[in-house]
């Protein structure tokens, strides 16, 4: 089953909308909120054009970057008013709700079934793993050789997020407001 267009349109505006709100917003909890649907997003679009493990990675560092984020937040703004955000949050909460159900359903239909393989690749690497490279264990030839470039990307993405979450909650440097 092909994606339309569409959808991928409606993804991207969703992205850029929730980009403006973290931009834009006068409270941190609300950036944070829409900085971590923007990431969710971001991952159900790398899932959907075939990269589930870049979609993994994106969602992994954003679920431990808000965790941070929140902490930080918490500690730093304890005299925050949320009473009147409350029908607000309950709206963003229902819309999130209903759009990751609207999305297991339509995932449901575009897998391929449990155990049968839609892409080829993977039986390539694994009868040329050994004969070209020597090697005893196909997973490490696999993810060291052939997949080089994928796992340096990712790591590069894991230290930037960690950098710069150390950078956001660090104490030493910071001026009292």
């Amino acid at each position: 089953m092909e994606i339309d267009f569409g959808f991928h349109v409606f993804l991207l505006f969703m992205m850029i909308i929730g980009s403006f709100v973290a931009v834009f917003s006068k409270k941190l909890i609300s950036s944070l909120v829409s900085l971590g649907t923007v990431g969710m997003l971001l991952s159900i679009y790398f899932l959907i054009l075939g990269a589930p493990d870049i979609a993994i990675t994106q969602l992994v560092v954003e679920v431990l970057t808000l965790i941070i984020l929140l902490s930080a937040i918490i500690d730093r703004d304890v005299t925050a008013d949320m009473t009147s955000s409350k029908v607000y949050g309950f709206l963003l909460i229902f819309i999130l709700i209903i759009s990751f159900l609207t999305f297991l359903s339509y995932s449901y239909f575009i897998f391929p079934e449990f155990g049968k393989a839609n892409m080829r690749v993977g039986e390539k690497y694994l009868y040329l793993a050994p004969e070209k490279l020597k090697s005893a264990n196909c997973v490490t030839a696999i993810v060291l050789d052939f997949r080089g470039y994928d796992t340096i990307g990712e790591a590069t993405v894991i230290f930037t997020a960690i950098i710069g979450v150390m950078v956001l909650v660090r104490k030493k440097g910071r001026k009292d407001e």
